[in-house]
């Protein structure tokens, strides 16, 4: 009979509910997780006290979820998970640029730009940055007609959405390549910023005592059809944040450099993409 009988007992059974489950991959997946979180709670001896505030924690973090932050791919993020998840999907096996976690604070649809064009649209302050770069596909020619969506915080370490002062979508648009592949854009250079910490994921860090600063970087979504969409980071290479990313973002093909300008004129940053080929497939935003 399927009936537990003692805590050893309560998997199998589990298991065995979950085995008819049409579709193949979800169950493999939650076979898994199942078995993973058994042995989890069998393994630190869960207390009833324990497992009633991580039930609230999962709650909480949804709770904390607005149209400003998104506290669950926060949560993902601060335990490593996203840039887990990254990495095992984006091996770059023919030299492809490394791909990053999509972070809390993408928006789809920012505004199309033209070349050179300027993304601090809310007379932003902060040194300027000019940013150019070339996208190749994997035998290395340039890809013309790619789009290239940039999004960044501010010089004060806070993204357009979670500012009043900045306007909407200050410091996010879209570019399109040139016939030889290569995007340019003006912008002003991001400062690094502590992630949210006015809900349960700050109050993690906290009893963790981890910090919860960002080096400075620049978030890119590179795409075109028949090329798989590269979600990626670039990050100041100055920053002192580089080895201590509470999100664990920081690799270092991602790292940037970003050259000061002489006499006060605009830093540059120069980095050039290479996309996989396959499905042209979008995330859905963590934020509207």
């Amino acid at each position: 009979m399927n009936i537990v009988t003692t805590p050893e007992s309560v998997l199998g059974i589990a298991l065995d509910a979950m085995s008819r489950t049409p579709d193949e991959r979800l169950r493999t997946v939650m076979s898994a997780l199942t078995r993973h979180l058994h042995k989890f709670v069998r393994e630190v001896s869960l207390s009833e006290e324990e497992f009633e505030r991580a039930l609230q924690f999962i709650v909480q973090i949804g709770q904390a979820t607005n149209a400003s932050k998104n506290e669950v791919v926060l949560a993902a993020d601060l335990l490593g998970v996203s840039t887990l998840v990254a990495l095992l999907n984006n091996q770059d096996p023919q030299g492809e640029s490394p791909a990053a976690l999509l972070g809390p604070f993408w928006r789809a649809n920012a505004p199309h730009c033209d070349t050179g064009e300027s993304i601090a649209r809310s007379d932003t302050e902060g040194a300027a940055l000019s940013v150019r770069g070339v996208v190749r596909d994997a035998q290395g020619r340039p890809l013309a007609g790619a789009t290239v969506d940039a999004w960044q915080a501010s010089p004060v370490g806070l993204y357009e959405n979670q500012d009043p002062q900045q306007c909407d979508m200050n410091l996010r648009g879209r570019f399109q390549t040139d016939s030889e592949g290569r995007f340019h854009f003006r912008t002003v250079r991001p400062a690094g910023y502590p992630v949210p910490t006015d809900g349960p994921c700050g109050e993690l860090l906290h009893a963790q005592l981890r910090h919860p600063n960002r080096p400075a970087h620049i978030h890119f979504m590179v795409s075109k059809p028949g090329h798989k969409v590269l979600v990626t980071q670039v990050f100041a290479d100055d920053d002192q944040n580089l080895e201590s990313d509470p999100v664990f973002g920081v690799t270092r093909r991602l790292i940037g450099r970003f050259q000061p300008g002489a006499d006060g004129a605009e830093a540059t940053l120069e980095h050039d993409f290479v996309l996989e080929a396959g499905e042209m497939k979008f995330p859905h935003a963590p934020i509207p």
